[in-house]
Parts: structure tokens; C-alpha cells; sequence
């Protein structure tokens, strides 16, 4: 394999606790529109203007509400253009500052997925790039070399400081599938879609089987935490909103079940973050640049190599279950109805979490046979992400999202 030149960032930049429902639609937005005030401290009033994806879910997402707190209490005027299309990225943002109704600037952002934000005329200081190489065929020899764990090498690149921030994550997560499973009502934006997460975890079955349980319970948590997220409270993305339902699904389920420590929990968020890193390195955890397969197959995929960790596999069957759960949804559309994040996010979620559970099982028994490496699946994800059509990424243009919703 040909030497890979690439580095990662963090997984702080990966792992963000914030508000939903969307990090490219929410949370890039809010901190776009944070630096801009930063940089027009005197205008008293501003407009923004959405295009792409911004411009054609951000109702649905609630882009245009968190634009509006975020500038208050001065006014912020919003416009969505559907038109522009040669964009420098589908989430562009451009932001305008005024002062007595006199234009002062005017800055474009893109928001890049996972919260991410760029600006095209001002260079911020970018996350350090801490991690010097950028596949898992690497990061693998060399762990064998050092005769190291994967989150071993996570703590040898990170500091041991970086466990103190997994717990704050770990925590968050808990904190929102315990919320979740209390709430109660209708999720914002019209389509009346009604929580569901507390009635699948209290519904019971006399005859119930201990596989049906497992399926309801884990589904359960996944929906208690996509609905928090559609209702715009506070998760982690993991690796964005939209998927942040998967990993603390699964951990969380395992550790009811089995035990498993905080310390075992952090090590396998470690491991699952190592992976959803690679995808956001080597391709793309955006559903706008390669539909949902990089939002949900990546959430799968992190938590198959995490749930990996904590069956204590070694590194190849982690390898094996993450590149299953990739594999399994490549070319998968990201198309929300009325641009929510609700109808088949949700769902998407929940389907997601049995699955890496599944991948992981498989991986077990037929690691030693595969073909494939999962450097191999995430730039197939990458290229299947290139070719799907616009209208099949986050545009609310195709797919699901032309059905009528009763």
C-alpha cells in the first residue's frame, strides 16, 4: 500500500457536545455566526444568506432559528437563494454585517460537517493535525509493533487528558438517552411525529425473547437520543447529529448488560472515534458531500469497532466489523422528508445500532477469510459519496423526501 501522507486531527474535533439537530445545519451555522461577530464587534444589524443544502433544509433543520439567536438580540435579516450552484461546498453561508444600514463586510463560510466551519477570505487557526498517519493499515502495524492496544495509541497521541474529555462525552451521551426515554410529546417542525423512544423501552411483551429484547431495548435508546437530537437538545456528535444516536446506544446497552466498566466504555469510544476518524479524514462524515452512508454507515462503523473493544477482538475482527458496517451502506441517500431530521433519521439510527452489533458477531467468526481492508471500503465510500446525485444528499430533493407524510 502506498504510503499514506495524511494526518488526523483530534477526536475533540470529532466528538462535540452540542445542540441538534444537525451539526452542518445547527452548530457549523452558529459558530459561522459567532466568528463573524467576533469580527464586526460594532455592526448593529446583519443578513444571512443560505445556499445548497443550507438554503433547501434550513427551515426543516431549524438553520434559520439558530441564526437568528445566535446574532440576538441584534437583528439578522435571512434569505435562502436556490439558485447559486457552483458552490464551494453544499452547506455556504454568506454573512453580511451593517452599520445605520451601510454594508461594513461581507464573509462566505462553509459548513463542512461534524461543526466544522472554513471561511474563504480568513484563515482561522485550524485544529492541530496530532495524529501523523491517516490509515488503519498503518496505525495497525504499528500498534502490533509496539505491541500496544488501538486506544493505547490513542492515549499515546493524545495525552492521558483525553480521557478526562471521553468521560465528559460519555457522560453527555448517558445524560441524553435517560432524558430521552422520559420525553414525552410531538417533535418540532409540522410533520407531528410523536417520541417514540419511552414507549419502546416500557412495551414489554409477556412472551418477549431475550434476541427481541435486546432489539427492542437497544432500538430504544437509539431513538431516545435522535429525538433529543430532532428536538434541538444537547448530544454528541457521533460522528455528526444525525448519527448521534448509534454509538451511545450500543455502549450503553452493553454495559447494562455486561458490566463493562467507564474506563472499558472510554478505551472503546477511543477505538470507535480512531475509525470515525479515518472516515472524516479519508472521505466524509457529511450527508450533504456523500449522503447519509457517511453519516449513519460511519456511526455504524464506529460503534462496530468500539463494541469491538470491548469483546477485547484484536485488531483485526475490529477492522473486519467496521469495514462490515460500512460496506452494508454504502450508497445510502441522505434524504430527510421536509429536510428534519426525524423521518427516516430516526429509524436510521436505531437499524444502524442492531447492525453494528451484527458486524461485530460476523466479524468474530470470519475474520480470518476477508478480502477487503477498511482503508479499501472508506474510499469506495468516498467515491460512491462523489457519484450519488445531488438531489440524494441532504436536499430534501428525492428519495423519501418526496413522499407525502400523513
Amino acid at each position: 500500500m502506498e504510503e499514506n501522507k495524511k494526518g488526523m486531527q483530534s477526536l475533540r474535533q470529532l466528538y462535540r457536545i452540542g445542540r441538534g439537530p444537525s451539526s452542518s445545519h445547527t452548530m457549523g451555522p452558529e459558530y459561522s455566526c459567532k466568528e463573524f461577530m467576533k469580527m464586526n464587534p460594532e455592526a448593529d444589524s446583519f443578513r444571512a444568506v443560505l445556499f445548497g443544502s443550507l438554503s433547501r433544509t434550513g427551515v426543516g433543520h431549524g438553520t434559520d432559528k439558530v441564526i437568528k439567536e445566535t446574532f440576538s438580540p441584534k437583528n439578522c435579516e435571512i434569505e435562502f437563494d436556490y439558485s447559486e450552484e457552483e458552490l464551494p461546498h453544499p452547506n455556504t453561508i454568506d454573512l453580511y454585517a451593517y452599520k445605520d444600514g451601510i454594508q461594513t463586510d461581507k464573509k462566505r463560510f462553509l459548513s463542512v460537517g461534524g461543526g466544522e466551519i472554513r471561511c474563504e477570505t480568513v484563515k482561522f487557526e485550524d485544529a492541530p493535525t496530532i495524529y501523523p498517519i491517516a490509515s488503519f493499515e498503518e496505525i495497525s502495524d504499528y500498534c502490533y509493533d509496539e505491541d500496544i492496544h488501538l486506544w493505547q495509541y490513542v492515549e499515546q497521541i493524545e495525552g492521558e487528558e483525553i480521557w478526562e474529555y471521553l468521560a465528559e462525552v460519555w457522560a453527555q451521551m448517558k445524560q441524553s438517552i435517560k432524558i430521552g426515554l422520559k420525553a414525552e410529546g410531538v417533535l418540532p417542525g409540522g410533520l407531528h411525529v410523536q417520541k417514540k423512544a419511552r414507549q419502546l423501552y416500557r412495551q414489554q411483551h409477556v412472551d418477549e425473547s431475550s434476541e427481541t429484547r435486546e432489539n427492542r431495548t437497544v432500538c430504544a435508546y437509539a431513538f431516545a437520543v435522535s429525538e433529543q437530537n430532532a428536538d434541538g437538545q444537547t448530544i454528541v456528535t457521533a460522528p455528526t447529529c444525525g448519527s448521534a444516536g448509534v454509538m451511545p446506544s450500543v455502549l450503553y446497552y452493553q454495559q447494562k448488560k455486561r458490566g463493562f466498566s467507564d474506563t472499558e466504555i472510554l478505551h472503546a469510544l477511543a477505538v470507535g472515534g480512531l475509525v470515525g476518524n479515518l472516515i472524516k479524514t479519508n472521505a466524509s462524515i457529511s450527508g450533504s458531500e456523500c449522503g447519509c452512508q457517511a453519516e449513519i454507515g460511519s456511526a455504524c462503523a464506529m460503534a462496530a469497532a468500539a463494541l469491538g473493544e470491548l469483546f477485547k477482538l484484536d485488531k483485526s475482527k475490529i477492522e473486519y466489523a467496521a469495514e462490515i458496517a460500512i460496506e452494508h451502506h454504502l450508497g445510502l441517500t441522505c434524504d430527510p422528508i421536509c429536510g428534519l431530521v426525524q423521518i427516516p433519521c430516526i429509524e436510521r439510527n436505531a437499524v444502524a445500532a442492531m447492525r453494528a452489533i451484527n458486524s461485530v458477531n460476523l466479524a468474530s467468526f470470519l475474520s480470518e477469510s476477508r478480502k477487503i481492508s477498511l482503508d479499501n471500503v472508506i474510499e469506495v465510500m468516498r467515491k460512491t459519496g462523489l457519484d450519488i446525485s445531488n438531489r440524494y444528499k441532504e436536499t430534501s430533493e428525492a428519495g423519501l423526501a418526496m413522499l407525502t407524510v400523513k
